[in-house]
């Protein structure tokens, strides 16, 4: 039995939480903040992620500037800022943006501390939701007579393993990101 579409999943999953904590403020300036922003540009006709919209760069630990890649939509890329209530205040300075990122009070981090363990115990349980699904293709095998009940042992031992692995990969990143987050 191939275990590559388990890691394959496992590893999407791993991906959709690296996304979810990269957009948790930390105090330091960071594009993740912004650039999956959706914005409603071209007078509300199309709604666009602001990555797509713009250049995004951290030039210094405080500071985002957003470049548009046409000059005539920036006040809706302001708006659309203003819009997602993250507590940034973007300028309009010429033909760019710039949002100076307020330091975080220490009740502020615990909070973002409490949604990333959420976020966390999400990819935990996406991850041992892939392995639930393979458990039950396992035992559905051994049931039908494909496996040896020494082989169906085997195959959930490894498949554990896979998933200890994966897990552990998520802890690390909520382990880091913590320390991005208390750190003053």
């Amino acid at each position: 039995m191939d275990f590559s579409d388990v890691r394959e999943k496992m590893e999407k999953s791993l991906e959709i939480v690296c996304g979810e904590i990269a957009g948790i403020r930390t105090g330091r300036a960071n594009p993740a903040l912004v650039e999956s922003l959706v914005c409603s540009v071209y007078g509300g006709t199309q709604r666009l992620k602001l990555n797509e919209l713009a250049m995004i760069s951290a030039p210094d630990p405080k500071t985002i500037v957003i470049q548009p890649f046409d000059a005539s939509i920036i006040g809706e890329i302001r708006q659309g800022i203003e819009k997602a209530n993250l507590g940034l205040v973007p300028v309009i300075d010429g033909e760019i943006i710039r949002i100076q990122v307020p330091s975080l009070s220490m009740e502020r981090r615990q909070e973002f501390v409490k949604l990333l363990h959420g976020q966390l115990e999400n990819g935990r349980v996406m991850v041992r939701q892939v392995r639930h699904e393979k458990m039950v293709e396992i035992k559905r095998a051994f049931e039908e007579k494909a496996l040896s009940e020494d082989e169906k042992f085997r195959l959930e031992e490894e498949l554990q393993k896979i998933t200890d692995e994966f897990v552990g990969k998520i802890n690390e990143m909520g382990e880091k990101k913590e320390a991005e987050l208390l750190q003053v």
